[in-house]
């Protein structure tokens, strides 16, 4: 009883430190979703049809938009991809941007920007034909794609001609893009490369001589602010793929602030509810679950604040309902326990032999719980996911309060018998459950 009373101590200091230095409203708040909050969400769908790795390119686009949204300073942004396949439901690849706080469609839009898509192109072997026969020929009939484009750009800075007195546009390469322009520059010696940016040609100087050293300058008409605005585009992400708007949505601050409130009004019933239940039921070990039950809700809000999620209506949800099954472990334990105690066992000896029964059904059942979190959180889309993220975590905790801290206090407020005596009536009713107490 000793060991179970020392560890059960130092149980209740962990807690009462992590709710305090965690829980406190002093301390990082939560990260809520636009639908708690008020915000705006962007649904684009990106055009891969000339991408060959779909999945880098679009892992390149999401951190992009982020960076360029994040210059704005707009609080707590979520940027995610889905992609397209039978499975997933989407005919297309898709951007999600949700951006709390934002209510004007338009603010949210000028946010995204039109973030430049530069690309490098070798004029075709007819070019010059081709240009004679059709002055209005289009990009895509003078010039050839080439794997150069923006998503290799390092950074971009203005630069002035002291000739011309003409502001240009200065770009680095990273490394994989300074090879890809050594390797252009060597190889087609003496044809023109054409910078396109946005599908419009900028410029189409000849290539004279292999360049290794990845730099290579825009010129055009610029003014300095032109050439500001571009470096600056240009720096904050030259999209890899073309993106589309397709749907948007806003959610007044009001209502997101309802749901959140009637979320946490139903979430605070429904636990009273449930500690009242497990108390009467259960006695004793009714007042053991609900200190597990607090220590999971602890545990859960924590790390809730430090990966940290995002909390959507869903997601405060799926965390509601985690709360009732993480009970449901105890029940397990007890109801074991009960029948150990109908065969005569002490009180300590059923408890034991009831977590050791019921552990094989708490694991598999809640196994079954993960594995379904986790196929919802794969295929799901951000609603479904945040519900599926909450509940996953849940479970988890779940497991660790039911088994280690659940089994801890009661096993300090239940010693072993000594040889000989006898359990109390009342000790006995302590422990017992339902209508009946066990003799």
């Amino acid at each position: 009883m000793r060991k179970y009373a020392v560890w059960s101590a130092i149980l209740l200091a962990v807690f009462a430190i992590i709710g305090y230095f965690f829980l406190k409203p002093s301390s990082q708040p939560f990260r809520f979703g636009l639908d708690l909050v008020g915000g705006t969400e962007l649904v684009y769908r990106a055009d891969t049809s000339n991408i060959e790795d779909v999945g880098a390119a679009m892992e390149i686009l999401k951190e992009v938009i982020e960076r360029r949204i994040n210059i704005f300073g707009v609080s707590e942004p979520l940027v995610q991809t889905e992609s397209a396949g039978l499975v997933s439901g989407n005919p297309d690849e898709r951007l999600i941007v949700e951006l709390p706080g934002v209510t004007d469609i338009n603010k949210a839009m000028a946010l995204i920007g039109e973030t430049p898509i530069l690309e490098f192109r070798l004029a075709k072997e007819n070019f010059q034909k081709i240009l004679e026969d059709n002055p209005e020929a289009t990009v895509d009939e003078l010039f050839t794609p080439t794997e150069l484009t923006g998503r290799y750009l390092s950074r971009a800075r203005v630069e002035f001609d002291p000739n011309a007195r003409q502001a240009l546009v200065g770009l680095e390469f990273n490394k994989e893009g300074g090879s890809l322009f050594a390797e252009l520059t060597r190889v087609h010696k003496g044809e023109i490369l054409a910078i396109i940016l946005d599908g419009g040609l900028l410029s189409a100087p000849v290539i004279q001589d292999e360049i290794r050293d990845g730099k290579a300058q825009i010129t055009g008409t610029f003014t300095p602010d032109e050439a500001k605005a571009l470096v600056r585009n240009l720096n904050y992400g030259a999209l890899p793929v073309p993106i589309e708007l397709i749907t948007s949505q806003t959610i007044g601050a009001s209502l997101g602030e309802q749901v959140l409130n009637a979320g946490i009004v139903a979430g605070t019933m429904g636990f009273i509810a449930l500690s009242v239940f497990l108390i009467f039921w259960y006695r004793l070990p009714g007042v053991v679950s609900v200190v597990a039950l607090v220590s999971y809700i602890i545990l859960s809000l924590t790390i809730f604040k430090l990966i940290p999620v995002t909390l959507t209506a869903a997601g405060v949800a799926g965390f509601i309902l985690s709360i009732g099954m993480a009970v449901d472990a105890n029940v397990l334990i007890f109801e074991r326990a009960k029948e150990e105690l109908k065969k005569g066992k002490s009180i300590h000896n059923a408890l034991h032999e009831g977590f050791h029964r019921a552990w094989l059904s708490i694991r598999d059942s809640n196994i079954s719980s993960i594995i379904t979190a986790i196929i919802l959180f794969w295929l799901g889309t951000s609603a479904v996911k945040g519900f599926a993220l909450t509940l996953g975590i849940g479970v988890l905790i779940s497991m660790f309060t039911a088994i280690t801290v659940s089994r801890t206090f009661l096993f300090a407020t239940c010693p072993e018998l000594v040889e000989g005596s006898r359990e109390s009536r009342f000790k006995r009713f302590l422990f017992s459950n339902g209508f009946h107490v066990r003799n």
